[in-house]
């Protein structure tokens, strides 16, 4: 071996050694005998430094999965000994190999057997037991084995081909024939003779007791001897959480539903003898949870074994299973009310699935109702936060908490679809009593009882948020605990998780504000003072903006008398600020936007004259494009390249906020009726010259074309007047990315304004062509993946602009290009068709085709037409789904069949039997498909219904013939 190439194995040696090391290792991958140095070294125990012993396992590791079977009988012998006599080896060894060393070589030793099993080594395991004996190293790599094939046998992580997933059933069922007894029997040894003397060897074997158990055959491993074993080892603390967690996998076996409860049953009763139902005796949180995790599996379990009895009609047994169901339900709550979040989250799979019964049955008992109540206070406990949470620095635990929180609203949806009365109830007082005393109660429990109150518009659902109008009682109290959250005051309560609780339910219960109106006033002002916009946490004035605007909105015809006050308030919030004074606004541009957006709202939903909201959109909008004269001026003569790009910044937040405030608008009938028109076409005035500064052009560009985008809709014609200039200046020194951010920004005027913008669109349309296609035509490095997705992104860009012009009737807009840039353009698409392995493309392509079909190729299409349908049109239909890429495994592979399918059908539709005919006599046979699939292909074709054609095409009935075809345009 190259032992400087060695020397970069080591994790201290340097980048270049290190580079050595890599490449020796690809080296040794390709070469036809380099394995056979690794097999010896290891057999031979060349090498004591543990780097370079898994190196070999490495290269091993690779001859056996990928280059196996072109080895020779006597090499592959040669593999299978050097595994045996390293294993030997380890039997004498003064010191164990490290861990990653035993792990590799078991992942080896794997591979090898489910290569080798069914066919050279049917007594892998036998010779494997008998080098290793009892011997604990030996037993340690026995274990580490037989994992390293449970994962190779069954892991789902692990994506298989259908032709692997055949071979491990196979493996499976031989193994269930040949040697499960026995490896069971092995198991059974080991844990009886290491349990009390070598904790980690009887966690290995428990831990493969546990992942066998799923497909074994139960009864080897569920009878006394082994159950008996189990449950001593629950009382043994080094093992008992692995002895849980084996039991828990014993539990989780699907069986049949009495023998299931049997087990079940009987495993609890010898728990709660032996005292582990006694929660409140045990410390150890983290057994507790694995025990957490059992009793739900056991909890589960009956209530699967409940419902296949109740379909069976097995009603005996099924009231057997829920009387079993309910005596766990107290030992579930106590568990439920843990207070580790992890032991009470483990449990919460069996709350649901029992209120999920208690749903189904006619009537509830006593003991029922008590156990929904008593899981109802669980789950409003449980919500609570703890001291300890970081509401300023969320970090993992906080993490954790957060979808803990989900699991348990999940269970309050469940426990409102078993009892809304007495959910409603329990909320309604525990938030009465929390609210009357909210200045003296401790934050956590504040925050919970307006939480609680949050949470019941989605457990009690209604339509479209109607809380306060139809079922009474149930309007009543969401109305009397809604009148209390904005009277109480709480809103002045100073911590964030309570100030963000109180806004989200207001915003929640919108409606509840058109019941009674007289509380808008003191939310607005909640709003808009130091409790939210102004609030001294950035995280409430960020959430705070976006709830104003969604409050703002929601109750727009509301807001009327409060419009001039709200915007008054507001001005200092709509500041834009430039990056020179310094200043630290209180909002981000982000939280900005939905400012502007507000106030848009206001003054576009208002009852003033349009003469007033024009002038109010004017005073909104006038400060902004007088900061953006001035910011673009400073761009223009700034020499930092730190300074453009915050001036840039600046500039593109100027444009973004008055984009914003046109989302009030729904079209140019609107903007019209409020007169605001004139004061759209000054910013558009404003913006433009952006466009032309050419310092940080990505960022200004993409705000203008954003705008644009709101105009069309807004300004509608009123805006054609600025496209070709703002054309040609986004179409210079273009980037991928620009040119594809551009084109639906013309497909949008394409759409909207068709004939209109025709001669627009001739002009610019073969320069828009030519960038596009000098950026395709760009070099770029092989590797480079990101650039080949550009292109890839690029090209669809430009098909779906094609789609665009010929589906919105503007055929004529590639008609007048001139018969060369025509036939570039027509070649491109049916590139675009076949060669490209982009199924979404394709698709396009294939709608473009059948469109100038139906468009041009009829008797009077253009002169030529006709020849390019039958010389690359058909052909490409059939060249395409020929392509090894064309996987009609996928989706979008298999819309663009049915689009090719059409286009077919339109060429028929259009040319008749001349069509019919050149398939039969020429194109077909050329290909030397057989007469009768050729007759039959054009039956199919010929059919009315174009379903029996794109079925017909599905089935791919002719063969994949190689394609002489190919272009080179881009």
């Amino acid at each position: 071996m190259d032992e400087q190439a060695l020397l970069g194995l080591n994790p201290n040696a340097d980048s270049d050694f290190r580079q050595r090391a890599l490449a020796y290792f690809e080296q040794l991958k390709i070469s036809p005998d380099a394995w056979q140095v690794c097999a010896e070294a290891l057999a031979q125990r060349t090498y004591s430094d543990d780097h370079i012993k898994f190196f070999c396992f490495q290269v091993l590791e690779h001859q056996v999965k990928y280059k196996y079977s072109e080895l020779t009988t006597v090499q592959q012998q040669l593999i299978r000994e050097t595994l045996i006599s390293w294993l030997q080896a380890q039997m004498l060894n003064p010191q164990p190999e490290k861990t990653f060393i035993r792990n590799k070589a078991a992942q080896v030793f794997a591979l090898l057997f489910v290569t080798e099993y069914l066919t050279r080594w049917p007594k892998f395991f036998f010779d494997i037991l008998s080098v290793v004996d009892l011997n604990p190293r030996g037993v340690d790599l026995y274990l580490r084995i037989l994992m390293a094939i449970d994962s190779e046998l069954v892991d789902r992580d692990v994506v298989h081909t259908s032709e692997e997933a055949r071979r491990n059933t196979l493996i499976k069922d031989t193994m269930r024939e040949q040697c499960i007894p026995n490896l069971v029997e092995s198991w059974y040894q080991i844990l009886q003779n290491y349990q009390y003397t070598n904790s980690e060897v009887t966690c290995q074997c428990l831990e493969v007791v546990g992942a066998y158990v799923s497909w074994i055959d139960l009864s080897l491993i569920a009878n006394d001897r082994f159950i008996n074993m189990l449950l001593g080892h629950m009382s043994i603390e080094v093992l008992r959480e692995e002895a849980c967690d084996c039991l828990f996998e014993i539990v989780n076996k699907g069986m049949d539903p009495v023998d299931k409860m049997k087990l079940v049953e009987s495993l609890c009763q010898v728990l709660q003898s032996a005292g582990f139902f006694s929660i409140d005796q045990e410390e150890d949180v983290d057994f507790l949870a694995r025990f957490s995790k059992l009793v739900n599996g056991m909890g589960q379990s009956l209530i699967v074994s409940w419902t296949k009895l109740i379909k069976n009609g097995d009603i005996k047994n099924a009231q057997e299973a829920l009387q079993a169901i309910e005596t766990k339900v107290a030992l579930m709550l106590q568990l439920l009310i843990h207070e580790d979040d992890d032991i009470s989250s483990n449990i919460i799979g069996f709350c649901y699935d029992y209120l999920h019964i208690l749903k189904q049955l006619p009537v509830l008992s006593d003991q029922q109702k008590a156990n929904v109540e008593a899981i109802m206070l669980a789950v409003m406990k449980k919500l609570t936060y703890d001291e300890e949470y970081n509401f300023e620095n969320e970090g993992e635990d906080e993490a954790m908490f957060v979808e803990y929180r989900k699991q348990l609203k999940l269970l309050l949806d469940r426990l409102a679809q078993v009892s809304p009365e007495l959910l409603l109830a329990s909320v309604r007082r525990v938030f009465s009593s929390t609210l009357q005393n909210w200045q003296t109660t401790r934050f956590m429990e504040v925050e919970v009882a307006i939480r609680l109150l949050y949470m019941l518009a989605e457990a009690l659902p209604v339509s479209h948020g109607a809380h306060f109008s139809g079922d009474v009682s149930k309007a009543s109290a969401l109305q009397d605990m809604m009148r209390t959250l904005v009277t109480s005051g709480v809103s002045s309560y100073q911590h964030t998780s309570v100030t963000l609780e109180f806004f989200e339910t207001v915003v929640r219960y919108e409606k509840f504000f058109t019941v009674e109106p007289q509380h808008i006033p003191c939310v607005l002002m909640a709003f808009l003072d130091h409790r939210g916009l102004r609030h001294s946490s950035a995280k409430v004035r960020s959430r705070t903006a976006y709830l104003f605007s969604r409050f703002v909105k929601s109750l727009n015809k509301q807001m009327n008398p409060f419009i001039e006050d709200i915007l008054n308030r507001i001005q200092d919030l709509l500041e834009l600020s430039p990056p020179e004074n310094g200043y630290q606004s209180l909002l981000s541009s982000d939280d900005q936007l939905f400012i502007y957006e507000t106030a848009g709202v206001l003054i576009v939903n208002s009852e003033y004259p349009a003469e007033r909201k024009q002038a109010l959109m004017r005073n909104l909008l006038t400060p902004l494009m007088e900061k953006f004269k001035i910011l673009l001026e400073k761009l223009m003569l700034a020499q930092d390249e730190e300074r453009q790009a915050s001036l840039a910044d600046c500039l593109n937040h100027a444009v973004g906020f008055a984009s914003r405030t046109s989302k009030a608008f729904s079209n140019k009938q609107t903007v019209k009726q409020c007169g605001c028109s004139e004061v759209y076409l000054d910013c558009l005035q404003t913006f433009l010259p952006a466009l032309s500064c050419p310092l940080q052009k990505d960022i200004l560009r993409s705000g203008v074309r954003t705008f644009l985008h709101r105009m069309i809709i807004c300004l509608e014609e009123e805006v054609l007047p600025f496209i070709p200039s703002a054309s040609e200046h986004m179409l210079k020194d273009c980037e991928a990315k620009d040119l594809q951010e551009f084109i639906p920004l013309i497909n949008q005027i394409t759409a909207k304004f068709k004939i209109q913008v025709s001669p627009f669109l001739q002009q610019m349309f073969m320069p828009l062509l030519h960038a596009i296609f000098e950026v395709l035509l760009r070099p770029a490095e092989e590797n480079d993946q990101s650039a080949a997705l550009e292109k890839q992104m690029l090209r669809r860009s430009y098909f779906a602009f094609l789609q665009t012009v010929t589906g919105s009737g503007m055929s004529e807009v590639i008609a007048n290009q001139g018969a060369e840039n025509v036939e570039r353009v027509l070649v491109t698409v049916i590139q675009g068709a076949v060669e490209y392995p982009d199924p979404i493309a394709q698709k396009t392509c294939f709608i473009i085709l059948s469109k100038l079909v139906e468009l041009w190729g009829g008797k009077d299409g253009p002169v030529g037409f006709a020849d390019f349908v039958y010389k690359h049109i058909v052909p490409a239909c059939f060249l395409a789904p020929l392509k090894q890429t064309f996987d009609l495994a996928d989706a979008q592979t298999v819309l663009a069949l049915s689009e090719c399918a059409v286009t077919l059908k339109t060429i028929h539709l259009k040319r008749g039997p001349e069509c019919v005919q050149y398939l039969q006599q020429e194109y077909l046979p050329s290909l030397q498909v057989a007469p009768e699939i050729i007759q039959e292909f054009c039956q199919a074709l010929q059919q009315p219904d174009a379903k029996v054609f794109k079925n017909y095409l599905k089935v791919g009935i002719w063969k994949p013939y190689i394609s002489s075809y190919s272009w080179v345009i881009f």
